[in-house]
């Protein structure tokens, strides 16, 4: 599990408009919610679950893309950043480990918060 904790950490910089390529991904009934910038690459929450690509080679040619269902969600909990904290978190415990999403401050946690809330409960 440590080496799955590790890996799965991500930071959204900041709100993005939802690409057109993450539309061939989704099922029926799914729709993409708010999508972020990370670092290199491109996160999307929709309403089953939170989609993650990972470009991965210095071309970044090669996508590995991670996908958090939200059905696999047992808890979550949002810490806001404060005063000397670069970034808030979410951290989500699933059924196959713990993530954490650091967001930057440009980002809205609490309409992140809303989402996820009204997605599992």
């Amino acid at each position: 599990m440590a080496e799955l904790n590790a890996m799965m950490g991500w930071t959204f910089v900041q709100e993005i408009d939802v690409p057109k390529s993450v539309k061939e991904l989704l099922i029926d009934g799914e729709e993409a919610k708010v999508a972020y910038k990370t670092l290199r690459d491109t996160a999307v929450v929709t309403n089953k679950r939170i989609i993650i690509s990972d470009k991965q080679g210095l071309t970044g040619k090669k996508v590995e893309v991670y996908t958090i269902p939200f059905t696999s969600v047992n808890m979550y909990s949002t810490e806001n950043a404060g005063t000397f904290d670069a970034n808030a978190e979410i951290q989500l415990w699933t059924k196959a480990g713990t993530f954490k999403l650091n967001l930057n401050k440009k980002v809205d946690i609490r309409k992140l918060d809303k989402i996820i809330a009204k997605a599992i409960l």
